[in-house]
């Protein structure tokens, strides 16, 4: 029976006395594509940064090819040939691509480097995996999905025999998608293993061999992925079976309750990041935005949340200019604002989160009377709140860091729909979620619009702007390049639209 190039064995490991990985097998093979999934919260992450050499585990051993593995390091990893892709990609924008590889990489001949041999290596290795990219371009004219194939050329020019991509298709184009499965199949081809994490079951389906499902730290499901389906993933996942289905629509699009025209607006560097758009979202309507990160999405999402200023046209909301009011007075006008960055604009970490429940709505009745605020309404609604929105703390009194992502975000929504708005900014809602929580947070957008509210949603997962919207945009270098209804909207059309290709048709 031939030798697993990869083996962890009873893996452990423990905070604060808890355990996140409890006794933990798994194996992969050469030429073989593993699947890991599970919960936010699950261990995955965990477990990973163990192989890597970021954690050191409780209780376990890990082999590669059969021989013990001491990993203690980055750099043990590195030398046992275990590459790690990260979601943020941690390249020098103004170096070349060949740069990038090379960095932190012994050389040959002294203190000077061999710039041109250097570039041939990456061109052949690229080639043989099906990772084209120019090796004498710089890092930042690259698009997103060539970032990551250089991401990837970093791992193999390593001499990296395992590689664990970590959602590796949360930023990318559905063309981009297909151009990195032609890859990831050329690597196993090629010998390598791959553990392959993502929340997104459909993909899994179709580039996995294997399927590990951790829940509460442990595998409770392995399957090859041609005797499981994507439900049976999901519930093992959470631990029950989820219906995530968009639900029939419950009224008819209304009027229109906020607008913005011939809006530009400046990034932090003084450059256009939004170039003259216009566009209306109605009541009873879900508009999504679907772009490729960095196309001004960001700023767009400011400007309609008051939080950054505009360069020319106005924002409407019932018919009257709001543009450059506070986000105290949008609140009291009746939006909803759900931040794309729960960690950095979202919430006070270090505040109970009770507080942060009531952040935006502190100053008025029940919270406050004549201006001082009354602890036990703030402390009920918290309880409220965590018992409607099945929101996991150890309280009211919890401090706000220790919520996972998952119940931090079902957080954040619960404080933005819990009033009632007329209107609510979705940024990236369910980024990063697991299939079980991304499923609830939509289900409560669905309602929210089902009960009259206009939602603007804002998203890099296109399979997520499909199922919720009822109207698409599609964002490009700052601009608007098409909006469709959603029963003329396909995956190939959207995805060319993403690319900045016009005449894209599904």
């Amino acid at each position: 029976m031939p030798t697993d190039l990869l083996a962890m064995r009873g893996i452990r490991k423990c905070f604060f006395g808890a355990p996140v990985n409890n006794d933990v097998t798994l194996t992969l093979r050469g030429g073989e594509i593993l699947a890991l999934l599970g919960e936010n919260g699950a261990g995955k992450s965990t477990l990973m940064k163990i192989l890597y050499g970021l954690y050191r585990p409780d209780a376990g051993s890990i082999f590669v090819r059969g021989a013990p593995a001491g990993i203690r390091s980055p750099a043990d990893a590195i030398r046992s040939r275990i590459g790690m892709v990260h979601q943020h990609f941690t390249l020098v924008p103004n170096l070349t691509v060949a740069e990038n590889i090379i960095l932190g990489l012994k050389q040959k001949g002294g203190i000077f480097l061999d710039i041109r041999a250097a570039q041939q290596h990456v061109r052949a290795v690229s080639e043989r995996y099906h990772l084209e990219v120019d090796p004498a371009e710089k890092v930042w004219n690259l698009s997103v999905g060539e970032r990551q194939r250089v991401e990837i050329l970093k791992t193999l020019c390593r001499g990296a025999e395992i590689l664990i991509l970590d959602e590796p298709t949360a930023v990318l184009t559905p063309q981009e998608s297909e151009q990195l499965f032609s890859a990831v199949r050329a690597l196993k081809a090629g010998g390598k293993g791959i553990i392959f994490i993502s929340h997104k079951l459909e993909e899994v389906m179709a580039i996995a061999d294997r399927v590990v499902v951790l829940r509460s730290g442990a595998v409770v499901l392995e399957r090859r992925t041609s005797d499981t389906n994507v439900q049976e993933l999901a519930a093992a996942m959470v631990g029950h079976r989820i219906d995530c289905r968009a639900p029939l629509r419950k009224r008819p699009i209304g009027s229109t309750i906020l607008e913005a025209r011939g809006l530009w607006v400046k990034s932090d560097l003084g450059i256009d990041a939004v170039r003259g758009i216009s566009l209306a979202v109605h009541e009873g309507e879900i508009f999504g935005l679907a772009g490729v990160s960095g196309n001004g999405q960001r700023e767009l999402a400011e400007v309609l949340s008051g939080t950054r200023g505009i360069a020319a046209g106005e924002v409407l909301f019932d018919n009257e200019r709001v543009s450059g009011k506070a986000p105290r007075e949008l609140f009291e006008r009746g939006y909803g604002r759900i931040p794309e960055d729960r960690m950095e604009s979202g919430a006070i970490l270090d505040f109970p989160i009770k507080d942060n429940l009531v952040l935006e709505s502190y100053y008025r009745l029940p919270f406050a009377r004549h201006g001082i605020l009354v602890p036990e309404k703030i402390e009920a609604h918290a309880r409220d709140i965590l018992r409607n929105y099945s929101i996991k703390a150890r309280g009211p009194d919890a401090e706000t860091r220790t919520l996972s992502g998952g119940n931090l975000q079902k957080a954040m929504l619960a404080r933005a729909l819990d009033s009632g708005p007329r209107f609510v900014l979705a940024s990236q809602p369910t980024r990063g979620l697991d299939v079980g929580a991304a499923c609830s947070i939509r289900s409560r957008l669905f309602d929210a619009r089902d009960t009259g509210a206009a939602i603007f949603l804002i998203s890099e997962d296109l399979d997520e702007i499909l199922a919720l919207s009822d109207t698409i945009g599609v964002m490009h270098r700052g601009e608007i390049l098409d909006t469709m209804a959603r029963a003329e909207a396909g995956a190939v059309r959207i995805g060319l639209l993403m690319a900045g290709v016009r005449e894209g048709r599904a």
